[in-house]
C-alpha cells in the first residue's frame, strides 16, 4: 500500500485558484488511499474469519459428523446461493488455510470482531489457541495493513515457513505489487539471497526496479471488486481510451453483418488458481465458434500473443460445444500512431474451416483501420 501524503491545510485568505486545485487533489488522493486501505483490511479480515469459523466447526461443530468430507461442498452451495462473494469450495479451502497459516492475525482484530469470535466459536480458547509451528515474520497488523488478500494468496502457495516470512517482509518493505511479488518468487530471490555473499547489494538490486503497489492497482483487485459487488467492466478497464476502443470494436464487429453475436465483455475465466479477463467474447453463428478479442494499449510482444493463445486453448477445452468450430483469438496491439492485428487459432488444422474463417472474419487491415480511426477521434 502506498503511504498517504499529509494534505496541506489551505489558508482561506489569499488562496489562489492553483492552491484550490492542489488542496482538492490532495484530499481526493489521501482519502481515496484511506478508503482503499479500509476496504482491503475488511476483506482480509473477512476471509480470515471465514477460515477460523470453518476450522472451529470442523473441530467442535455440534453436527459436523453429518457432513463429513462434504462439508465444504455443502457450505459453498449454501453461501453462493445466499449471495456471498468468492465462496466457491476452492476459496473456502483457501480461507481455512489462511487462518491456519496466519493465526497471529487474531492479535489485530478490532474489539468488536474479537468479541464476535469468542461468542460464535468455542469460547475464549479459540482466541488463545497456539499455532502448530512457531510464527515468524511481520506481525498481524503489518500483514493486513500492508498486503492485499491477493498478495496473501501468493504467499499461501509457499509451503516453507522461512521462505514465506522472507517474502512477507520483503514485499512489505518494498511495497511490491502482486505482479512484482510473483516475479520475485519466480526469479528465486529467496534462494539467491541465501547463496549471495553480499545480501545487501542483492536486496538493493531487487528493490531498485520493483513495481510498487498503488491505490489504483489495489482497487482493481478481483477479490476487492467482487467483495464490493462491482462488475468486472466497472474496474478492469485500463483507461477511458481503452473503454472507448472496446465500445467501438464491439459496435464495429456487430455492424459488419457477418454473423457476430455479442456474448461477454471482460469475461472472467479461471486457469489454475488465477482469474483472467478476456476483453470481448463473441459467438459467430456462421463459423459456429467463439471469437475472443484482446486489446493492448502497447506494442505487440510475444507475451501478448501467448496470453491470447492460452485463452483460446482454454476455450477449446472448456467451452467449445459439440458441433462448434475451434475458437479464434484476435489480438489488437496499438500505439498512438500504429495498430497491429494478429490472430490466434486453437487446433485449426481443418483447411476448409480456415478458408471459411478468412471469408467471414474481418481482414487485419480493416481492424487496424478501425482502431486507428478511434484513436484519432479520441486524441
Amino acid at each position: 500500500m502506498s503511504k498517504a501524503r499529509k494534505p496541506a491545510a489551505p489558508q482561506a485568505a489569499g488562496l489562489t485558484f492553483e492552491g484550490l486545485v492542489l488542496s482538492i487533489s490532495d484530499v481526493d488522493h489521501d482519502l481515496g488511499v484511506q478508503a482503499g486501505r479500509a476496504v482491503n483490511i475488511s476483506l482480509t479480515l473477512r476471509n480470515w474469519l471465514i477460515g477460523l469459523y470453518i476450522a472451529e466447526y470442523e473441530m467442535q461443530g455440534a453436527d459436523r459428523a453429518r457432513y463429513g468430507e462434504k462439508l465444504l461442498a455443502n457450505l459453498s452451495a449454501r453461501l453462493v446461493g445466499a449471495g456471498v462473494s468468492r465462496a466457491e469450495e476452492r476459496e473456502l479451502r483457501r480461507y481455512r488455510k489462511f487462518y491456519e497459516t496466519y493465526p497471529r492475525i487474531r492479535e489485530s482484530l478490532p474489539p468488536e470482531l474479537a468479541e464476535r469470535v469468542i461468542s460464535q466459536t468455542a469460547g475464549p480458547t479459540a482466541m488463545i489457541r497456539e499455532s502448530a509451528t512457531p510464527e515468524s515474520g511481520p506481525d498481524g497488523k503489518a500483514l493486513i495493513s500492508s498486503l492485499s488478500f491477493t498478495h496473501i494468496v501468493e504467499l499461501l502457495a509457499i509451503g516453507e515457513a522461512t521462505k514465506r516470512s522472507f517474502y512477507e517482509a520483503e514485499c512489505i518493505r518494498g511495497n511490491w505489487s502482486v505482479r512484482e511479488l510473483k516475479r520475485q518468487i519466480a526469479s528465486l530471490y529467496f534462494e539467491r539471497s541465501g547463496l549471495s555473499h553480499d545480501r545487501a547489494k542483492l536486496s538493493g538490486l531487487a528493490h531498485a526496479s520493483a513495481e510498487r503497489a498503488t491505490p489504483g492497482l489495489t482497487v482493481r483487485d478481483p477479490y476487492i471488486f467482487e467483495f464490493l459487488g462491482l462488475r468486472p467492466r466497472e474496474v478492469m478497464s485500463e483507461s477511458h481510451l481503452e473503454d472507448q476502443l472496446l465500445d467501438r470494436l464491439q459496435e464495429f464487429l456487430l455492424e459488419l453483418g457477418h454473423g457476430f453475436c455479442f456474448e461477454a465483455r471482460q469475461k472472467r475465466i479461471l486457469i489454475g488458481d488465477v482469474h483472467y479477463f478476456i476483453d470481448l467474447v463473441f459467438y459467430h453463428r456462421i463459423l459456429k465458434c467463439h471469437v475472443l478479442i484482446e486489446l493492448k494499449l502497447q506494442e505487440f510482444n510475444h507475451e501478448n500473443i501467448g496470453q491470447l493463445n492460452t485463452y483460446v486453448s482454454w476455450y477449446a477445452k472448456n467451452v467449445r460445444g459439440e458441433g462448434d468450430g475451434p475458437p479464434i483469438g484476435i489480438l489488437l496491439c496499438t500505439q498512438k500512431d500504429h495498430a497491429l492485428a494478429e490472430y490466434a487459432l486453437a487446433g485449426m488444422d481443418n483447411q476448409l474451416f480456415v478458408s471459411k474463417y478468412q471469408l467471414h472474419l474481418p481482414r487485419r487491415e480493416e481492424l487496424q483501420e478501425e482502431v486507428e480511426r478511434t484513436l484519432k477521434e479520441g486524441s
